[in-house]
Order: C-alpha cells, then sequence, then structure tokens
C-alpha cells in the first residue's frame, strides 16, 4: 500500500457500510465531482496555462460551461445525500465544500479570454474531462459485473496510478511533441509519395482498420522488446507491478514506456499517409478500448476473442503464473499473437494472480519513477 494510500484511509475511511444506499458511493462522487469542479473552474480562470489547443477548438464554450455547472450541482446534492445517510459525513461535508469553493471562485459563470493562446500549457481539461467520462462508464461496469466482487474502486495502489493518470494528461503537449517528433520526420521524408496518395484514398473504414493493424503490430514487437530486453523491462515493469486489474490500471506506465512505445506505433501511420480522420478515429477506439482490457469487468466474450482482444486475454498478460508470463502481447488483435506463437488462451479461465514474482517495485509513484534507473547504475 502506498503513502497517499494510507493517508486517503486516514482521511475518509470508518467502519460503516460501503454498500449502495449506504451513503458511501454518493460520498465518493461527491467528491470527485467536487475534484473535478475546482479543476474545471481553474481552467476557467487561467485558460492560456491550463487548457490545451485541441480542447478549446473541439468543445463549444458552452458545453463546456453546461457540464462545469453540471459537475458543482452534482458535487452539492451527493455530498448532501452522503451526509444524511452516514454518521461520519466527511466525504458528503468534503465534496459540499469543494462544490461551494468552484462556486465561490465564479463557477461556469467565469469570462473566458484568452490573452496567451500559444503559450504552453498543461492538459488540466484533458485530465478532468476524461476522468468524468471514464469514471462515470467504467466504475458502473465494475460494479454491475465485476470479475472481482471483493475488490474496491480504491483498492491499494488507486492513489499511485490516479497520479500516473494525472501527470500523464497534465503534460500532453510534452509527450505529444515526443512522441510525434520521429513520426512528422518520417511524414515530411516521404511526403508526395505517390502510394501515400494512394492509401489516403481507400474509404475511410479501410483504412481505419489497416490503421488498427499498422498499430497493434506496431505495439505488439515494441511491447515484445520491452518485456525481452533487460534495459527495457526495467521500466515496462512498472506497468505490472500492479496487483489488480480494474479501469485505472493501465495508466500505470513509466514516462519512458509511454514514449518509446507511442512513437513506435504512432510511426507507420504517418509515413504510410494515412487519413488523420482515420488515425483520429483508431486513437478515439485505443482511448477506450486500452481502459476496458485492464478493467475488473467478467463478461462472456468468447465469441469475440478470435478477432479482438478482451479483458480476459490481456487479465493473463498480467498473471503472475508462469505458463503465462511473456505471453499475449498484443493489444487489440488476439490472433497477431497466435500467429507469432506468444498466445496464452486457457479456455474460461482467468488468472489467479496479477503482478511480478517477488513484488520488487515499490508502491508509490516517485520511488516508481526512479527505481529503474537506479537499479540499473546499481548494475
Amino acid at each position: 500500500m502506498s503513502d497517499l494510500d494510507r493517508a486517503f484511509q486516514q482521511a475518509f475511511d470508518d467502519d460503516e457500510p460501503t454498500a449502495f444506499g449506504s451513503g458511501w458511493w454518493s460520498g465518493a462522487a461527491s467528491v470527485l465531482c467536487g475534484v473535478l469542479a475546482v479543476a474545471g473552474v481553474a481552467c476557467f480562470l487561467f485558460p492560456d496555462y491550463l487548457t490545451t489547443p485541441d480542447i478549446r477548438a473541439r468543445l463549444p464554450l458552452s458545453w463546456a460551461r453546461a457540464i462545469l455547472q453540471a459537475v458543482i450541482v452534482l458535487a452539492f446534492v451527493l455530498g448532501l445525500v452522503s451526509t444524511a445517510l452516514r454518521r461520519r459525513k466527511v466525504m458528503g461535508l468534503f465534496g459540499m465544500t469543494l462544490a461551494s469553493i468552484a462556486s465561490i471562485l465564479g463557477g461556469s459563470g467565469i469570462d473566458f479570454s484568452l490573452t496567451r493562446p500559444d503559450a504552453p500549457s498543461l492538459g488540466l481539461d484533458w485530465f478532468a474531462l476524461n476522468v468524468l467520462l471514464l469514471a462515470a462508464l467504467f466504475v458502473p461496469m465494475e460494479r454491475l459485473w465485476p470479475l472481482r466482487p471483493q475488490q474496491s474502486t480504491f483498492r491499494p495502489g488507486w492513489t499511485t496510478d490516479s497520479l500516473y493518470f494525472l501527470i500523464s494528461h497534465l503534460f500532453v503537449q510534452v509527450t505529444t511533441f515526443l512522441i510525434l517528433a520521429p513520426a512528422n520526420a518520417a511524414f515530411a521524408a516521404l511526403e508526395g509519395q505517390a502510394w501515400r496518395a494512394a492509401i489516403s484514398g481507400l474509404p475511410l473504414i479501410v483504412q481505419f482498420f489497416a490503421v488498427l493493424l499498422c498499430a497493434d503490430l506496431g505495439e505488439y514487437f515494441i511491447h515484445r522488446a520491452f518485456h525481452a530486453v533487460p534495459a527495457l523491462w526495467r521500466f515496462h515493469a512498472i506497468h505490472h507491478s500492479s496487483l489488480d486489474m480494474d479501469w485505472l490500471a493501465g495508466s500505470r506506465l513509466h514516462i519512458v514506456d509511454v514514449i518509446v512505445t507511442r512513437a513506435v506505433v504512432v510511426l507507420p501511420l504517418f509515413a504510410l499517409g494515412f487519413d488523420q480522420r482515420a488515425v483520429a478515429a483508431y486513437l478515439v477506439f485505443v482511448s477506450f478500448h486500452a481502459v476496458f482490457i485492464h478493467a475488473n469487468v467478467r463478461f462472456d466474450l468468447r465469441w469475440l476473442e478470435r478477432w479482438v482482444v478482451t479483458p480476459r486475454f490481456h487479465h493473463w498478460h498480467h498473471a503472475k503464473a508462469g505458463a503465462a508470463i511473456d505471453k499475449n502481447f498484443a493489444v487489440h488483435l488476439p490472433w497477431i499473437d497466435r500467429l507469432f506463437g506468444t498466445a496464452y488462451e486457457p479456455v474460461g479461465e482467468w488468472p489467479a494472480s496479477y503482478g511480478i514474482e517477488g513484488d520488487p517495485v515499490p508502491p508509490d509513484l516517485v520511488p516508481q519513477t526512479l527505481w529503474p534507473i537506479i537499479r540499473d547504475r546499481r548494475g
């Protein structure tokens, strides 16, 4: 358990029930909405430095105001429900306090004006919108159809994974620049080639599946390299250090792992000249599918497993079982593993446990970030 996990337990835990209707879920949702409300207000107060140009260009301001207002109201109402139902009212009161702070600072009525639209910025808006959407989708899914019903949404390590999620979104401009640098160079070097024009002229649905295939082939080989090469494994081991699987577990990725893997995946997509709309559709797909395959859900998807990676297929990639180690590298197309002899698919079975034998990786974010480097220097 991380130090931040313990801090949250001391602040919010009690001996009361946590079942639906006990006020625990409404309190937790109130705190989440309160945090997002304050983050949203900060984005309105400092749009030059806390919002990303892509979000500003695509999300109408009226929608952003409506979303922020709804989140503020939800934080307050859910906080009221929680305080009414629980003896220890800290979660509900905290969520209501955050909602009140967001309202006092101006709420959704704050003037949104840019003075330095080209200034480098943190992706706080990107983080808030992703948390809101993914939590609203996957938390109820994991509660209604759980693989492990006894596993809490706030299982050990959830704070570490949340920090990974936050940091990866805040520094999205920096990571995107580093990831796209080789791809942009390849795009420029091959510009004007007739075969690229032919590829970009294919029907978009054909391009989408071609993008999916190219991306997953790149993912397969770089993923396999991160397991096979000791210097790379030290960074990828961070991702495998989680002892539980859920929608947040996939966020636990060392920055070196993120940049190298995604640069390799994106490079052929730019080099081959796919239409940007096909690439964008793939990015939307992967943003949900990559979360889904880590989720704590038990769906019978055997009819789909032949063609698309499912949670069961990917859970085996994270399993401690010896037979499953270094298997199931593909993220989207399981037949790639079958083609190269690295598929592990025991019919109808799920892993008993996850992680790395001996649990060598420290539980907190900063020690995890330094662990591959320090371990490397020690030989």
